[in-house]
């Protein structure tokens, strides 16, 4: 699985974040044409999902101003519910969205107690198997139960819209967006994945094998190692994409894998940018 490529986490503390949130905001603005950041009226919640295994803690974040917004489903990476991801989601709602950033390991934890039982750890395939002996837990019986929880959240609150909804995915979050679609098809309107790892396999269950039942764009982006590792599985995707009639593109970049994702060793801001950029372009045309 892609968890074993990761090169871990630097620290993301007040520089790195100002310096993430800044260009985050910068980029906002001149995107709106306004003096100021949109992601600066953001309201954050947190929240409790109610699921059939229990309660998801997540992070709520919701657009401020008129009107009712699209929803976006937020899978994070192996390291799970933290301050850089509730940065995304945050900016994402700034693009006037409301994005729920989830725990996909409440089964085991909430995202503050698995924190705070890996913080200590400093080698990096140690603090991962605290994260990794709660992925396994994640099978796809209790995705799709997840997944249409999320969703059907999403769906009840006032400030969405009944518009389609976004789901979007890092690392492992990957095939958790291809689950999701697959469990709600009729709500979900656009995938995106990033470094997404094991979205084509020869099992039966392989994500890819869902995208004939949804009814979805998909926006692939592919780390460069990973495709160095496994050249075909793009191919694969957009030949599935083509065959389903499916509007979707898996594209490799220029990034290795946790590009996207600023507190990741190998964090690269422009083809991060890049990818978000498309991101926006997809949830635009989409999540109508």
């Amino acid at each position: 699985m892609c968890e074993q490529d990761d090169k871990g986490l630097i620290s993301y503390n007040d520089v790195t974040r100002r310096g993430f949130t800044a260009m985050a905001a910068g980029g906002i603005a001149a995107a709106a044409g306004a003096g100021a950041s949109a992601a600066a009226a953001v309201e954050e919640r947190a929240v409790k999902v109610k699921t059939p295994d229990g309660e998801c803690d997540a992070a709520l974040f919701v657009p401020q101003g008129a009107g009712a917004k699209p929803g976006v489903v937020f899978w994070p990476d192996i390291f799970g519910l933290r301050q850089s991801v509730r940065d995304m989601g945050r900016r994402l709602a700034g693009e006037g969205y409301v994005v729920l950033v989830v725990n996909p390991f409440y089964r085991g934890a909430d995202a503050e107690t698995l924190a705070a039982k890996a913080a200590p750890i400093t080698d990096r395939m140690e603090k991962m198997k605290v994260f990794g002996a709660e992925r396994v837990k994640l099978t796809d019986d209790a995705v799709t139960a997840d997944a249409t929880a999320f969703v059907g959240f999403l769906d009840a609150l006032a400030e969405t819209s009944d518009a389609k909804v976004g789901v979007q995915g890092y690392c492992m979050g990957g095939p958790l967006s291809f689950r999701t679609a697959g469990a709600v098809p009729g709500r979900i309107g656009a995938v995106a994945t990033f470094h997404g790892g094991g979205l084509t396999t020869a099992e039966p269950n392989s994500p890819h094998l869902l995208i004939a039942k949804t009814n979805a764009t998909y926006l692939v982006c592919v780390a460069r190692n990973d495709d160095a590792k496994d050249p075909e599985s793009k191919n694969i995707l957009n030949q599935t994409f083509k065959d389903t009639g499916k509007t979707g593109t898996a594209e490799v970049y220029n990034g290795d894998h946790g590009w996207c994702v600023p507190d990741s060793a190998v964090y690269n801001q422009g083809e991060a940018e890049r990818a978000w950029a498309n991101l926006l372009k997809t949830y635009k045309a989409a999540l109508v």
